[in-house]
């Protein structure tokens, strides 16, 4: 009967430590996600909002803060105006451009 009650401590404090460690986990990855989505739409309206860029040809995408622009681009000006508007949002990390320019 002793050894009972001592695993019975040990197995609460373990699944006490599985709910804690869970629970922190999860609104990491929403909150990341959320992140993102914002992220994308920032640059997105910068892109739009900027006369030298033809934002309606580029598409973004980002990934734990990091932006990837793709779409077409009518010059390398335009190409680097758009990866300079993207890294002046808050919350980018990093820039990579896969635009292509024509």
């Amino acid at each position: 009967m002793p050894r009972a009650s001592r695993s019975a401590p040990t197995t609460l404090l373990a699944l006490i430590l599985a709910v804690v460690l869970v629970s922190a986990c999860a609104p990491k990855h929403a909150n990341r996600a959320f992140d993102d989505a914002t992220i994308s739409t920032r640059v997105r309206t910068a892109l739009l909002n900027d006369p030298q860029v033809g934002a309606l040809r580029i598409d973004v995408a980002s990934s734990g803060g990091v932006v990837t622009l793709t779409g077409t681009a009518r010059s390398r000006d335009e190409e680097q105006r758009a990866v300079t508007l993207a890294r002046g949002v808050d919350g980018v990390r990093d820039v990579r451009s896969e635009l292509k320019v024509q």
